[in-house]
């Protein structure tokens, strides 16, 4: 069954829910408040990657999310970090993370994949090719779905030469990073590319609130070119969960984690059906 991670931003400057929880007590109310809407994992970041975004200090990221990992962790919470961040990486789990989720792919920092591997945690390695100040200028493909999967590919490779064991590897395309419009689509379109990488490696995928689900349902009347706004799009991307459970995707990246748990769970209901008349 296709698990939820739900997103915890401890951050001011998210660009769905920045300032909401950038304190430590509201942070660990809301990731506790995830985890029993249903949220498998509660994904803990401390430096905000919309686009445009500038990063933070190495120091404030860590100040952001050490006690709400700690704090979760002794819950019972499975928690994730979302850092680019080898130092942070470490602390995260050392506070209690089992999960490192670099945006970068260990792009970002050449200490990450032999962090990780010391580690020995499950990594996610998501397609990337720009810090948020300029990965839209590296938006081109001339086959998205074939340059991102090979992309990725070569990261994997690099991973594994760095010491992390394949299985530990979880793949993420990186919608609405360095692709706008139809690329992300595209994506969506051929997740199946991204299972047959080898090795078994999980798929995660993250579209929550994005821009380009905000494209797809601007109401009619709004300015032309104009998305729906972040607050808007929680029911596209309960329809983008509902289709990853339904071709078997390891986790969706969520930040409405009760509407993904009923949207999985109603799918598993559907298939559990099928097979019973088989």
């Amino acid at each position: 069954m296709t698990l939820v991670m739900g997103i915890l931003n401890v951050t001011p400057d998210s660009f769905s829910d920045g300032g909401e929880w950038d304190t430590a007590d509201a942070a660990i109310a809301k990731g506790l408040s995830l985890a029993q809407e249903g949220a498998d994992i509660v994904d803990v970041g401390g430096e905000s990657t919309r686009p445009g975004a500038e990063r933070v200090e190495p120091g404030e990221e860590v100040t952001r999310v050490l006690p709400v990992i700690e704090a979760l962790a002794g819950e019972g919470v499975t928690v994730s970090v979302d850092t680019m961040r080898a130092r942070t990486a470490r602390a995260a789990v050392d506070a209690g993370a089992r999960i490192v989720n670099d945006v970068s792919g260990g792009l970002a920092d050449p200490d990450m994949a032999r962090i990780v591997a010391e580690l020995e945690c499950d990594y996610v390695a998501m397609h990337w090719r720009a810090h948020s100040t300029e990965m839209n200028e590296w938006a081109h493909y001339d086959d998205v779905v074939r340059e991102v999967r090979d992309e990725l590919a070569a990261r994997v490779g690099a991973l594994v030469a760095a010491g992390i064991a394949p299985a530990r590897i979880i793949l993420d395309p990186g919608l609405g990073f360095a692709k706008v419009g139809d690329s992300n689509w595209d994506l969506l379109a051929h997740l199946d590319v991204f299972e047959q990488l080898g090795a078994g490696h999980r798929l995660l995928v993250g579209a929550s609130r994005k821009r380009f689900l905000g494209a797809a349902i601007a109401r009619a009347g709004e300015e032309q070119g104009d998305p729906a706004p972040a607050s808007a799009r929680d029911h596209a991307t309960t329809a983008i969960t509902t289709m990853c459970a339904q071709q078997g995707v390891w986790a969706v990246r969520v930040h409405d984690a009760r509407a993904a748990r009923d949207a999985v769970q109603v799918v598993s209901a559907w298939q559990n059906a099928r097979e019973r008349q088989r």
